[in-house]
């Protein structure tokens, strides 16, 4: 069974047509990436992989489950983290993954599932630190530990390091890949083609609403003779 699999999916806005027949699917375990310039569509696939958009044509079905159909079900066994999310700014970011984690368990299981979300936003001690006190990367940082700690079946998540400093971009990345390390199927979206590059076991390229190109990173370079994928890219939609 296919973590992910989509088929010609469609979403319009009135006239418009966001997403245009996109066709790709994703391997249980593996990182996979939706790369392209923004208003390619990316985040209008995943927020109806994520069930949050209703899809206009086409199919999507995550671990078998239809998301047009079995919108509920999915969202037992996803994650789903969209590029402007925030938390509560006048909680500590240990109160912040609290929060989040009795929504998932109860008792002793929450103090797990908190220590664990607190090792991957390898925050140290500002974990204890109001959320209003961090920069822009560390609330990144606990934002991808609280998408990540409940062990999703698939973590989504868009512009995953969109605006982080070059630290807080690294350890997001070494996360990513651990986690899926772990079981995690996952997701991500990106812009910035050369990043996605680091972590993607597979990627498809989207512009215009289509994948035009589909593959690993080694695979895609190879094809177009190119030194990275954004060249890969510019030279796919030339």
């Amino acid at each position: 069974m296919k973590a992910v699999e989509a088929r010609e999916l469609v979403k319009t806005f009135g006239d418009f047509r966001a997403v245009n027949g996109a066709t790709f699917s994703v391997e249980e375990g593996e990182v996979f990436g939706l790369i392209g310039p923004n208003g390619a569509g990316k985040t209008t696939i995943m927020r109806m992989l994520s069930t949050l958009l209703q899809v206009t044509s086409g199919s999507a079905s995550i671990f078998g489950k239809d998301v047009s159909t079995e919108a509920g079900e999915i969202r037992k066994i996803i994650s789903y983290l969209p590029e402007e999310a925030g938390a509560y700014k006048n909680l500590t970011g240990r109160r912040y993954l609290e929060f989040i984690a009795r929504f998932f368990c109860k008792g002793d299981d929450v103090n797990k599932m908190v220590d664990d979300g607190i090792a991957l936003s390898n925050l140290s001690e500002r974990i204890d630190d109001k959320v209003e006190t961090y920069s822009k990367g560390m609330t990144r940082r606990l934002l991808v530990s609280r998408a990540l700690m409940f062990k999703p079946q698939l973590a989504i998540l868009d512009e995953l390091t969109s605006g982080l400093d070059v630290i807080s971009a690294q350890h997001v990345r070494k996360t990513i890949r651990e986690t899926a390390q772990n079981g995690t199927t996952i997701i991500v979206s990106s812009h910035n083609m050369l990043e996605v590059e680091l972590i993607c076991d597979r990627i498809a390229l989207i512009n215009g609403g289509r994948v035009v190109e589909l593959g690993t990173p080694e695979e895609l370079k190879d094809k177009y003779s190119a030194n990275n994928i954004e060249e890969v890219f510019v030279r796919a939609v030339a």
